[in-house]
């Protein structure tokens, strides 16, 4: 075979040498272009990292958001829903007059309205109200149920929400252009809305109960001169405020008004006096004429306040209980509407207890990731509802429905009419089928 000559060899190696340098001449220009129109060298991402920096950023990132706390999970035989839709920790809700709405907030700046009859349903809707540049921890509707009120965490004040019904049946809610004027001084610890509709309570911390109208003019200030307050709460029936705190008692003051509507004065009423230490909570019947209360002594009460106080007659005490939690930690607590059932939260757990035997009936453990923020029976009394994590958690009230069969069964062996015993009989054997549903006929 015979080989090229060197003047051959060397012409190749040229060419070759050329083709390359006009190569990398031509990548160089485009490079030259590529940074002039984007501003950044080669290589590197709008971010401002190289490309593997970049792409190991958006990683991390990835790992944040699988890392989002879950939710916390619950089971037990009573449970009958959990509402699900908010993003943040729940910290207070409110069922409607009517029966038709509850109403939730959340530290994700929304407020939930949630549909009552849907309850039982797999999925259980909501209508979201924004609240602007801030977050509510309060929510509390009005008696029409056209509005609510929130208490603002940053603006330590209240706002009115509107809601205005669409056509499609949803609702639109609309922040009137002013909130109230700041007045307290110390952090809120409860608001409330008189079902008359005639006045609006907010009470801190401190000893400060203050009386509203609803155009934001304070009414009244009363000194509740208990060193603290606990918490503070409007009658259902509207005619009184109430309040605990440090001292070994609740306070009731009466809030009147003239026959023309107009504010007149607060007055005490009278005290709920035997606890031998402060009191963490308390709570009416439907009626009013019935008052629970929860101290750091360890102890329930339930009070019959159905008396003539003007008279300087004082609440009668109807049964006391134990619940040793309440001696280490705050508590909360809830009286179904028709009095008959108690239920205390501490912690993340929650005790049923029958008010006519005062033993506990129903027990539930580690209900919510976090502390319990709220407990509330609906106005039907049928479901107990809890909230301190991210969900709300409804429990069939069976407590309730065995206080039924009791009742109706007393009842019946005193009753000599026969309409009055088939009507009895008619509950009673409505309360011990709604039983046999949940599996609770017998503890």
């Amino acid at each position: 075979m015979e080989l090229p000559q060197m003047p051959e060899l060397m012409g190749l190696s040229l060419l070759l040498g050329l083709l390359a340098l006009m190569a990398t001449a031509a990548v160089a220009r485009g490079w030259l272009r590529a940074e002039e129109e984007t501003g950044r060298p080669v290589g590197q991402k709008a971010n401002g990292l190289p490309p593997d920096k970049s792409l190991k950023s958006k990683k991390q990132k990835q790992r944040i958001r699988k890392e989002k706390p879950q939710q916390h999970n619950f089971t037990h035989r009573l449970l009958a829903a959990a509402l699900k839709s908010h993003n943040g920790n729940i910290s207070c809700m409110d069922f409607s007059s009517n029966g038709k709405y509850l109403a939730t907030c959340a530290d994700d700046r929304t407020i939930r309205i949630w549909s009552t009859k849907d309850f039982l349903q797999r999925e259980h809707r909501s209508m979201r109200a924004n609240v602007e540049l801030d977050h509510a921890i309060l929510v509390r509707f009005s008696p029409d149920c056209r509005a609510f009120i929130v208490w603002l965490a940053n603006g330590d004040t209240l706002r009115v929400f509107k809601m205005t019904k669409r056509e499609d049946g949803g609702y639109t809610f609309t922040a009137t252009p002013e909130d109230f004027p700041k007045k307290h001084k110390a952090s809120i610890v409860n608001i409330g809305i008189a079902d008359t509709g005639k006045f609006i309570m907010t009470a801190s911390s401190d000893t400060t109960i203050l009386i509203w109208n609803l155009k934001g003019q304070v009414l009244s200030t009363i000194n509740t001169n208990q060193m603290n307050n606990t918490y503070a709460a409007i009658s259902p029936c509207s005619r009184f405020v109430a309040s605990c705190g440090f001292t070994p008692d609740v306070k009731v003051w009466e809030v009147c008004f003239g026959k023309k509507g107009d504010f007149q004065e607060v007055v005490r009423a009278f005290e709920l006096k035997g606890h031998s230490a402060a009191v963490h909570f308390f709570a009416f019947s439907n009626d009013s004429r019935r008052m629970a209360s929860v101290s750091k002594d360890g102890t329930w009460k339930l009070w019959d306040t159905d008396v003539e106080y003007k008279k300087q007659q004082d609440p009668y005490l109807l049964r006391t209980g134990r619940f040793q939690e309440a001696s280490t930690m705050p508590c909360r607590l809830a009286l179904s509407p028709d009095s008959q059932v108690l239920a205390l939260a501490c912690g993340t757990s929650i005790r049923l207890y029958s008010t006519r035997r005062g033993e506990e009936e129903e027990r539930f453990e580690q209900v919510h990731g976090e502390c319990i923020t709220d407990l509330s029976f609906d106005i039907t009394g049928r479901f107990l509802a809890s909230c301190g994590d991210r969900a709300v958690r409804l429990f069939h009230n069976a407590p309730g429905h065995r206080a039924v069969v009791e009742e109706m069964q007393g009842l019946l062996k005193r009753a000599s009419n026969e309409s009055t015993r088939q009507r009895l009989q008619q509950q009673l054997t409505q309360a011990q089928e709604a039983l046999k549903s949940l599996g609770a006929l017998k503890k």
